[in-house]
Order: C-alpha cells, then sequence, then structure tokens
C-alpha cells in the first residue's frame, strides 16, 4: 500500500502550499500505479468509446503537466515544449510508446514541474496560459481536479482489465 502524503498529521496543520504539494504528488503517484503489474497490450486497451486507455491517460497527464507547469509559467509555446495542441491529441498513442517509457516521461515531467514552481507563491500570478494571468493557486487547484478525474477513469479501466484476466 502507497503512502498517502495527505493523510500524514503534519500535512492537516501545514501551510496551504505544502497541503497543495502533498495532494498533488498523491494524485501523480495514484496514476503512475494504475499500470503496475500490467503489460503494454492491457495498457493500451480500448475499453470506453473515446480514445481514453490507461496508457493514453497518462500520456495525457504528462501533456496536462507541461501546459500548467511549463506553457502557463515559461510562457512558452506547446509547439517550443513539444506538445498536441489540443487535450484530445494528448490522447493518441504511437507504437513505440510503452509503461516504462511513458511512466519515466510523466516522472521527469512532474520533476519539472515542481522546478517551475518551487521559486512561486500560489498567489503569484503565471501569464503563459491562453485565459490570461493566473494565480498559482488557480493552476494547482485545476490540476488536483484534473488528475483526480483521470485517476478515477484510471481506476475503473484497471478494474476491467483485471477482471477480464479471470
Amino acid at each position: 500500500m502507497r503512502p498517502n502524503p495527505s493523510m500524514e498529521p503534519a500535512t492537516f496543520t501545514a501551510d496551504m502550499r505544502t497541503q497543495f504539494d502533498a495532494f498533488l504528488d498523491e494524485h501523480r503517484a495514484d496514476l503512475l500505479a494504475c499500470l503496475d503489474g500490467l503489460t503494454d497490450q492491457e495498457a493500451r486497451a480500448s475499453l470506453v468509446p473515446s480514445r481514453t486507455t490507461l496508457l493514453g491517460l497518462l500520456k495525457h497527464a504528462t501533456v496536462v503537466e507541461k501546459v500548467w507547469f511549463d506553457e502557463a509559467i515559461t510562457c512558452r509555446t506547446r509547439q517550443e515544449i513539444g506538445i498536441p495542441a489540443t487535450p484530445d491529441e494528448s490522447f493518441i498513442l504511437e507504437e513505440g510508446d510503452t509503461i516504462a517509457g511513458l511512466q519515466a516521461t510523466y516522472v521527469q515531467a512532474c520533476e519539472d514541474s515542481r522546478r517551475q514552481a518551487a521559486s512561486l507563491d500560489l498567489d503569484d500570478l503565471v501569464r503563459g496560459n491562453r485565459r490570461g494571468p493566473l494565480p498559482l493557486r488557480w493552476v494547482y487547484l485545476h490540476m488536483l481536479r484534473e488528475l483526480a478525474q483521470h485517476c478515477g477513469h484510471a481506476d475503473i479501466l484497471r478494474e476491467q482489465i483485471l477482471a477480464a484476466r479471470t
């Protein structure tokens, strides 16, 4: 069982940034763990009409990290970052995409996100988003919502894949 940083007693009374980081890192770890023990073929399984697969969710989450902690903070374009222009495109799997490869890419994206945001306070404005300037606090809340939603999707897809094994 993975530790839940958000449930550590010290987190209960920590400052808001520490709490946000704990919850965000917990969701990141949960999304990574949804692929534990699966084959690449299982992770690519298309079980719903959309492009949503377990591996696709991880690839999408990597792009989301880069949109909110690179594009929004550094003001670099998606083209400069090397990510798709639209969220839908971020679910598209390439032939060479594997669990190990996309997990490593996601872990790196999360590390980059932490580094990009490290010098900012929650009330600091990030200016690289198409919506205009947004406080970093809003970015954290959006990321928590996004990852919580995708962790739920991943739980259901994983359950379907594991049930098909029996």
